[in-house]
């Protein structure tokens, strides 16, 4: 990449927040439209992808795009937890963000036709995963059997109930959700998420699995599956690291010898191999 082809891709594009919807309250949906013509083919993205989201004058956040790719508007689900997401919990419909991207690599969908799908999520939004699962249910005649396991520590991290609720309804799925800490108007399981594979029937032949979440769940989880015999290559994981360039230039998010927005942030568990197995990396 030249130093030119760098300036470019550094160059956010403006897009105007045309809805903004709160889960809590800390979590927003942000809907955003890219105001220049033609910018919006040139965002053609996979779901699991990122977006670099910038607030004017205070800085940018990677944020995964949690909308279907045939969407016209973008989405993105953003938790407020520094300076610049702060700034951008204060905006407002009508307000205009710049983005760049898309950035990194999605999730495996189109290899997983016709096969079984077993998602694995854990704490209160799951953005990367949530896009894959809208994906999936608009052209369910492509995918096997859905099972989507989710867990969260208090009852009220469940922000997506309705959502959760709406795939349940879907024909030929599972969802389970549990909660380590239930309040008693909890109707669910309780305890970890990894505690409900012991109800999921699996074909590790047919089986996909995708996973997001905090990374300590997803050791244990792999470890579960594999003993079930579910292979490397067959299970996917979405890491969360420093991202600042979005390019592999900066170095922030280096995993060993991985890039974690230019390799990432979906992997394979094969290609990770025991990196995601080091405690601190």
């Amino acid at each position: 990449m030249t130093a030119q082809d760098f300036a470019t891709a550094m160059r956010p594009e403006p897009a105007e927040i045309v809805d903004k919807r709160a889960f809590g309250a800390d979590l927003y949906a942000f809907r955003l439209r890219l105001l220049e013509p033609g910018a919006r083919e040139r965002f053609a993205f996979q779901p699991g992808q990122f977006n670099m989201v910038y607030a004017p004058g205070v800085g940018e956040v990677a944020i995964s795009i949690s909308s279907d790719p045939d969407d016209f508007d973008l989405e993105h689900t953003i938790r407020i937890v520094g300076r610049t997401t702060q700034v951008i919990e204060a905006m407002e419909p009508g307000d205009v963000l710049g983005l760049r991207g898309p950035y990194g690599r999605g999730w495996p969908l189109a290899e997983a036709h016709g096969r079984n799908l077993l998602i694995v999520t854990g704490g209160l939004g799951c953005a990367p995963v949530s896009g894959a699962i809208d994906y999936v249910f608009r052209r369910r005649a492509s995918y096997g059997h859905v099972t989507i396991l989710h867990g969260v520590k208090k009852s009220s991290d469940l922000v997506h109930r309705a959502r959760f609720l709406e795939w349940r309804r879907q024909p030929d799925t599972t969802v389970l959700l549990t909660a380590d800490q239930p309040d008693r108007a909890w109707r669910d399981r309780s305890g970890v998420v990894t505690e409900l594979f012991e109800e999921v029937e699996l074909d590790p032949a047919r089986t996909v699995v995708l996973m997001c979440g905090p990374e300590v769940m997803m050791r244990y989880a792999i470890r579960i599956l594999r003993a079930r015999g579910v292979s490397d290559d067959d299970l996917y994981v979405s890491l969360e690291r420093n991202m600042k360039c979005a390019v592999g230039w900066c170095g922030h998010c280096q995993l060993g010898p991985e890039f974690v927005c230019k390799d990432g942030p979906i992997f394979s568990v094969r290609r990770l191999g025991r990196l995601l197995q080091v405690h601190g990396l």
